[in-house]
């Protein structure tokens, strides 16, 4: 076997085009809406190898990040750290990033997934295989039900359906306990029992009156009950969790691995939601997902409103990743945005993900595209 043999690289260019893209739906959660566009900070490295990697950094303002932070992030604290380095150093890399700028995980996400695209691409070797190696080829899609004409939305989950998807998360908390269980109910007659319901409260309940609602909800026998109180109330968290048959699913309130270690170790939770946004990049989400599975606590492939570039990210991360078995959610590419960056579609096939197998992220990106999407471009 011939050894793999990386060239010698150093990162010549660096730029991010902060992107305005079209939304399709309206999605609303108990934390706020989205609906007529989304902004992402696209970044592209080049290298004097001639191999460039791309990242994707989404924030949303209610949950981990505004987009112009997260843009100056990138130009202003990180440029300096990327420009002239070699892109192989990634951990380094990380560490000074994380020296230079604190917060702002989805820049490091960025950042972190460029750099693994290009050594992918100078390896011949996917990013899962750069992670330790894929343990699956396809991973479960999960779907939002979030759109606020529920007969819109009860629509697209037939359509789903019948394309082979059975994960869909129920948004909830936004518009009354009465109407969120009226929606539940009508999910359960219209579709087959083999789709799984979730739900996701995205923090919508308050935690004096959340015991009793979620037992009305447990009547529909849902996989889990996502973060129903804000994230900083993890007594009341772990309260709920103790008080009901259904597991609970932390999102908003693990972050960090400080965050994750806490809740793993209180059993403040059942389940956390690995997010590359929230965490900082893929080896952040491997370590929230390692503490987590040695307590005993499965995880959920989450994202925020991301293009494909990130969705493949966090697919390679899943792959590589026994832990994080509860499916992806990574259905924005397809189902949620006008058009997607990559240049070809992001791959979901009988309502599955397929992993893909071509070195680095697996799938270009359409750069005249995200130039046709650019509102701004720093160089």
């Amino acid at each position: 076997m011939n050894p793999i043999r990386i060239p010698s690289m150093k990162i010549t260019g660096v730029t991010v085009y902060v992107t305005r893209i079209p939304v399709l739906i309206k999605r609303r959660h108990g934390s706020g809406d989205i609906e007529g566009t989304v902004q992402n900070a696209i970044l592209k490295l080049e290298t004097d190898a001639g191999i460039s990697g791309w990242g994707d950094a989404a924030p949303w303002a209610v949950f981990t990040g505004t987009i112009e932070a997260n843009a100056a992030a990138l130009n202003v604290y990180l440029r300096p750290i990327l420009l002239g380095a070699d892109p192989t150093r990634i951990e380094q890399l990380l560490d000074k990033a994380n020296h230079a700028i604190v917060g702002h995980p989805e820049a490091k996400a960025a950042m972190e997934m460029a750099l693994f695209d290009i050594v992918g691409q100078a390896s011949g070797l996917p990013v899962a295989e750069l992670l330790g190696g894929r343990c699956c080829d396809d991973l479960p899609l999960s779907f939002s039900v979030a759109d606020p004409d529920f007969d819109r939305d009860m629509e697209m989950v037939q359509r789903l359906y019948a394309e082979g998807l059975r994960l869909f998360k129920m948004k909830t908390g936004f518009a009354g306990h009465a109407a969120d269980l009226k929606r539940m109910e009508r999910f359960r007659k219209e579709i087959p029992a083999d789709a799984e319901l979730r739900i996701d409260y995205n923090q919508g309940m308050a935690a004096y009156d959340a015991i009793r609602q979620l037992r009305d909800v447990e009547a529909f026998h849902p996989t889990f009950i996502e973060q129903p109180v804000p994230g900083h109330q993890r007594a009341a968290l772990a309260e709920i969790t103790r008080a009901l048959d259904t597991p609970i699913l932390a999102d908003e309130s693990v972050f960090t691995t400080t965050d994750a270690l806490a809740v793993a170790s209180q059993r403040i939770a059942d389940m956390v939601s690995v997010k590359i946004m929230k965490h900082g990049g893929m080896m952040a989400g491997r370590k929230v997902s390692a503490i987590c599975e040695a307590a005993g606590l499965a995880c959920y492939g989450g994202d925020m409103f991301e293009t494909g570039i990130a969705h493949l990210a966090g697919t390679h991360m899943i792959a590589a990743t026994p832990n994080i078995s509860l499916g992806c959610e990574f259905y924005q590419a397809t189902y949620f945005l006008e058009r997607d960056l990559l240049a070809e579609p992001f791959p979901v096939r009988n309502g599955r993900v397929i992993v893909p197998t071509a070195p680095g992220l697996g799938i270009k990106v359409d750069e005249d595209r995200v130039r046709h999407y650019a509102v701004e471009t720093l160089r």
